[in-house]
């Protein structure tokens, strides 16, 4: 992989739903836009001005298929633009407590990166997407493992493919007017599917920190993770962390470029 520090890297996160994209610059995430995977059709111009002066773009993907797609996407659009994939090109320099860390997504790996930088102490990482993970990194910054759960849309989809009268449903917020009990079927399974994520999340949280005996800071992100809010269970909410992630990546692998080059020279 070249190493281009000096400029702008294009960053792409992609779920199994959804693409981030985002601008690395000076150490932060700029102009994340998100978007459904037909969407995205390779131009990065919604990226704005710094888009243009980027030599990397730097794609990270829990979904093989839209990875090679949104590859190709932008190489067609950018064809001056470099291609590093996360994890094969560029590693993620997680420690872990793990039985096999080959079975560990990329989006959860890259999300514990982010959280302990921004934490510097035992985290638990939330992300609540098409799935919900729920992670701990310790007070050293190792990897111990966590928890996966399906999603809203999920759980909804679940109850309605597997049951001969419940309906389909889009996920909604409901109207906290109308209380804790569901006051007819739809409500009722709106409130439970969110009932059902806001106690793993705490019934997980409350785990990990009755087994490293203290508690750990609480760091959330995907889309769907403002259900938790009324819950006060989260203390930041950070919505561009997988892109953080994969910016430290690059930054730690053009410092080890650059340490070697000192050797060398």
């Amino acid at each position: 992989m070249s190493t281009h520090t000096d400029r702008p890297v294009i960053l792409a996160a992609i779920g199994n739903s959804r693409i981030r994209l985002g601008i690395w610059s000076g150490g932060e995430v700029k102009d994340a836009v998100s978007l459904e995977h037909a969407d995205f059709d390779g131009s990065l111009a919604g990226l704005g001005d710094a888009a243009a002066d980027a030599a990397l773009a730097v794609i990270a993907s829990v979904h093989r298929a839209a990875e090679d797609e949104v590859a190709a996407r932008i190489k067609s659009k950018h064809p001056a633009v470099e291609i590093v994939r996360i994890g094969s090109d560029l590693p993620i320099p997680l420690v872990h407590n793990l039985d096999d860390a080959s079975t560990l997504g990329r989006d959860r790996a890259l999300n514990a990166i982010a959280a302990y930088s921004r934490a510097e102490q035992a985290c638990a990482v939330i992300d609540i997407g098409t799935a919900v993970t729920v992670d701990f990194v310790d007070g050293e910054g190792t990897f111990q493992g966590g928890l996966i759960a399906p999603g809203v849309r999920m759980m909804l989809a679940a109850l309605h493919d597997h049951t001969n009268a419940l309906p389909k449903l889009d996920p909604v917020e409901p109207d906290p007017a109308r209380g804790p009990y569901g006051r007819d079927t739809a409500h009722a399974m709106q409130l439970g599917v969110r009932t059902a994520i806001a106690g793993l999340v705490r019934t997980g949280i409350e785990r990990f920190a009755d087994d490293y005996d203290a508690w750990p800071q609480v760091i959330a992100t995907g889309g769907d993770a403002g259900l938790l809010e009324p819950e006060g269970i989260i203390e930041h909410f950070v919505p561009d962390l997988q892109l953080l992630g994969i910016g430290l990546c690059v930054d730690k692998a053009a410092a080890a470029a650059q340490a070697d080059d000192d050797a060398d020279g």
